[in-house]
């Protein structure tokens, strides 16, 4: 599939679409968002006005099948974004869906069966694999700047948020029949996923997932335990009601260490016997921008790798998956 621009129609106008990724498909060569589309039309006429976006729905099936949408980004809650990806793939055109790329593991297979059979593309905006920091940490990881990798550890914490605690008006991100988990589904997927891109796929995990601090019934804390089919060993905890918060990753190589932030924007440490070597990465204006021109690329000119598709992003939901699969008396 080869297009000379990509007229893009976005599903959902929510925070994310803001700043994050909405702009990104304006910014971006040979691009250009043309439609939005939430339930209440005058939010999405809102956005629309305010990005300078032609056209607005208030129903996904009428931006779907708009001959001048070639392409769809879905930016819903994952509770629709199988029925979303479906929809768009039967009528013919690519899908770039939020992550989580689904509620679990297999709504991403039926995702990725449905865009096969349509041959139309699949990606997930896991946006993190096109950023310059983190193609840094695997060009040292390529060029064996640590020696061979012996394992990797994650430590994620941090307060629990005047949000989460509102019980009658709970945000989505932690309403499992909307999200597929609590904060570490919104969360963790992006450490697990990058650190797939990274290490490559992990094949073997437990864990446990338990709530500690009652503010709602998804899980609020979660470790885990995995082994990636080159042999490396993994292990991460995520703790949602902590007094502070951290956001570190180590990657412990036989001559060396890599240290970085999933999140945060404190530089890139290299820490061998030579002594200790830095990068820093300004912060993105649109972190998805990076990710959105690999894609366009590829829609465009046939050429560009899109590091995150829906096979790989089905396989970070099927980790997360089984870490917590023994959490269903909390939820």
């Amino acid at each position: 599939m080869e297009l000379a621009k990509v007229r893009w129609g976005m599903i959902g106008c929510g925070d994310v679409t803001e700043v994050k990724s909405g702009p990104a498909f304006q910014k971006t060569s040979n691009s250009e968002l043309v439609a939005v589309m939430r339930r209440t039309g005058k939010l999405a006429e809102d956005y629309a006005k305010r990005h300078n976006v032609r056209k607005w729905y208030d129903d996904a099936d009428e931006l779907i099948n708009d001959p001048e949408v070639d392409a769809v980004y879905i930016a819903t809650p994952p509770s629709s974004h199988k029925e979303y990806t479906i929809k768009t793939a039967k009528a013919g055109k690519p899908v770039y869906v939020e992550k989580p790329m689904a509620l679990n593991f297999a709504e991403c297979n039926e995702m990725i069966a449905v865009c096969k059979a349509a041959e139309v593309p699949l990606y997930v905006a896991y946006y993190r694999r096109a950023q310059p920091k983190f193609i840094k940490i695997k060009e040292l990881l390529d060029k064996h700047m640590i020696g061979d990798v012996r394992f990797v550890s994650t430590t994620h914490y941090q307060n629990a948020a005047g949000d989460v605690r509102n019980k009658q008006n709970p945000p989505w991100r932690i309403q499992p029949e909307l999200s597929g988990g609590g904060l570490f589904f919104d969360l963790g997927c992006h450490t697990l996923d990058i650190l797939d891109f990274l290490l490559g796929p992990i094949k073997d995990v437990h864990g446990f997932a338990a709530n500690q601090a009652g503010y709602y019934h998804a899980e609020d804390i979660v470790t885990g335990i995995y082994q990636f089919e080159s042999g490396i060993h993994g292990v991460g905890a995520w703790c949602f009601s902590a007094y502070e918060s951290v956001d570190l990753n180590e990657i412990i190589g036989s001559k060396g260490k890599i240290t970085f932030s999933t999140f945060g924007h404190d530089p890139v440490l290299l820490t061998t016997d030579s002594g200790i070597e830095q990068w820093d990465f300004p912060a993105l204006q649109h972190v998805h921008q990076p990710l959105v021109e690999r894609i366009v690329a590829d829609l465009t000119k046939g050429f560009s790798q899109v590091p995150s598709t829906g096979v790989t992003g089905a396989r970070t939901s099927w980790v997360m998956d089984k870490i917590v699969e023994n959490r269903g008396e909390i939820i």
